[in-house]
Parts: C-alpha cells; sequence; structure tokens
C-alpha cells in the first residue's frame, strides 16, 4: 500500500477526530453549522491537520455534493497569475450546487504563491465573494499579504502533542492487527516532531517490515541523530579540542548519512543538556540558528558546521 493510499485511509472524517485541535474545531464547527463560512486561514506546520479539516468542511457543507463544488489547487506547483486568472476565476464564477449558496476553493501552501498571484487574488476574493469562499493553508502565515489575512478569519494549528500522535498511532494498529510498544510511539514522536502525517507513514514503513513494532525497527527507517555522539561533539568542542570535535561531527553526518539540518536540530536540542552556565547556553543556541539559517539558503552543510563548531570553541574559551 502506497504511503498516499495510507494517509487517506486513515485521514478522518469527523470533527472529533481530528486530534489536537480542540478550539480550532470548535470555532470551525460553529460556521459549518449555519452552512456559511468567511474567506479562511489555516496556518501552521506540516502534519497538524490543515488540508484535513479543509475537506471535512467540505464535505459537512456540501454533503454528497461536496465533488461539484470544490476545487482544490496545490499553490507550489501552480505559482503564477495564471492559477488566479483562469482556474480561479472559472470556477469562482459560476453558482454552487445544492443548498448552499457558494463553491470552496481551497488552496494549499498558499504562501508559495507569487507576489503578483497574491495580488490577484485579492481582487478575486471581493468580486466572487457572493459565489465562491477561499479556503488557504499555509506554513507561514507572513508569507501571505495583509490584504489576503485581512479577508480571512485566520487559524493557527499548533504541533501534535504526544497524547495525540500516540492516540492516532493505537487506532491505526488496531485496526492492522499491529502489536506496538510503548517505546515505540516515543520514538515516532521523536522522529516526526509532532507531524501526524509523518507519523503515520513511518508506522506503516515499519509495518512492512513486521507486524510487531518496536523501538529498533523504528529506528531502522527513521533518521535517528543519536544525542550521546552528539554530546562528545558539544563537549569536546567547549572543552577546546576543535580537531576532535570537528573528526567527530562529520563522522556523524558521513557514517549515518544525516544531513546538516539533522545535526543541527539535535545540536540544539543537547544545548539545553550542558552543564555550563545559561548565558553560554543561549550563546550557543544563538550561534545554531545563524547557522541552520546558512544551511537553509543553501550553504556548505560541511564548511557550516565545521564553523559553528568552531564558534562553539571561542565560546567555551570565553571569547
Amino acid at each position: 500500500m502506497s504511503s498516499e493510499i495510507w494517509t487517506e485511509k486513515y485521514r478522518p472524517k469527523k470533527y472529533e477526530e481530528v486530534v489536537g485541535q480542540a478550539e480550532i474545531l470548535k470555532r470551525i464547527n460553529s460556521l459549518t453549522d449555519s452552512l456559511n463560512i468567511p474567506h479562511l486561514l489555516f496556518a501552521g506546520p506540516a502534519g497538524t491537520g490543515k488540508s484535513t479539516l479543509a475537506l471535512i468542511v467540505v464535505k459537512e457543507l456540501f454533503g454528497e455534493n461536496w465533488k461539484e463544488n470544490y476545487l482544490e489547487l496545490n499553490a507550489s506547483d501552480e505559482r503564477g497569475i495564471n492559477i488566479v486568472r483562469e482556474k480561479v476565476k472559472d470556477f469562482a464564477r459560476t453558482k454552487s450546487l445544492g443548498n448552499v449558496s457558494f463553491k470552496v476553493i481551497f488552496l494549499d501552501e498558499a504562501d508559495a504563491l507569487t507576489p503578483e498571484a497574491q495580488q490577484a487574488l485579492r481582487r478575486t476574493m471581493e468580486n466572487y465573494a457572493a459565489t465562491c469562499r477561499f479556503i488557504m493553508s499555509c506554513n507561514y502565515s507572513s508569507k501571505i499579504i495583509d490584504p489576503i489575512q485581512s479577508r480571512c478569519a485566520i487559524f493557527r494549528f499548533k504541533l501534535l502533542e504526544k497524547k495525540d500522535v500516540k492516540k492516532v498511532i493505537e487506532k491505526i494498529a488496531k485496526s492492522e492487527k499491529l502489536e506496538i510498544e510503548e517505546d515505540a510511539i516515543e520514538s515516532i514522536y521523536e522522529a516526526s516532531n509532532g507531524d501526524c502525517r509523518r507519523s503515520i507513514n513511518f508506522l506503516q514503513s515499519v509495518a512492512s517490515i513486521s507486524p510487531k513494532v518496536n523501538s529498533e525497527l523504528v529506528r531502522t527507517i527513521a533518521p535517528d541523530v543519536k544525542s550521546k555522539e552528539v554530546r562528545i561533539v558539544l563537549d569536546y568542542a567547549i572543552s577546546g579540542d576543535f580537531e576532535n570535535a570537528r573528526k567527530k561531527a562529520l563522522d556523524l553526518m558521513l557514517k549515518e548519512s544525516l544531513s546538516g539540518q539533522d545535526i543541527i536540530k539535535s545540536i540544539q536540542k543537547e544545548i539545553w543538556n550542558l552543564t555550563v552556565e545559561p548565558e553560554l547556553k543561549i550563546k550557543l543556541i544563538e550561534k545554531t540558528g545563524e547557522t541552520e539559517f546558512r544551511m537553509v539558503e543553501g550553504s556548505d552543510p560541511f564548511i557550516q558546521l565545521q564553523a559553528l563548531i568552531a564558534s562553539f570553541v571561542l565560546a567555551g574559551l570565553g571569547k
């Protein structure tokens, strides 16, 4: 079974089954009960239920006619102004089928739209408000222009807590007749960082190996940055031993096939476990943030990681 089919199979169909977003569900439920919604903007991390909730809203509004009244577009695939001028306008200008007086257009990853496309979209949202509502999802609402934000009711999603991911995993394990250990759930949650979709995909991958899921099996699938190894790198660096810290860090990247960002995230977590002054921890966290930004912008991860270790050595020496 492909990962897309698995995710679709366990996609929640009722509000109460969407975990970890109780306040948002309460507000959305009151809107759909009236068979009327404003333009909506769902903002938050990946895998927290934004696309799923958009689909549930449409099904609650239109029932069996939802496919005829719903258009879903992924803005990261079609970023330009033509998507607004052609597909969106053509769909928005026609009347809906059924009791609800409007159609719904769902723009997934709307923060990938170009500024020109967003400017065109703001006028479309105004001109066709009588026959169409927009639901937009994005990871970063700051990338959506203010005129669009002001036209929308904004709902901010949060990463799922461990108890929420555990609820989803146990439901799937029961349905698929899997035996899953408690430490395996912990490992899946740590690897997914609160992303429910990623958790399901990890579970599917492990279940294809064995119906008995334990933490060791999870670690064969999920990227595992060993905290003990990272702690050794930090201890070398803080003590002023640049050569050993550099060698250990590069070995960790090459032997474990980890990306620079994986290492950075693990370093950031492990800094708080160091037995150093709080002021030094804050300084080290600042350095990791700068380094991650450079990696995201395209800098060489090996060079940036060495530069980070060098800054740790200097910080440890009080410089």
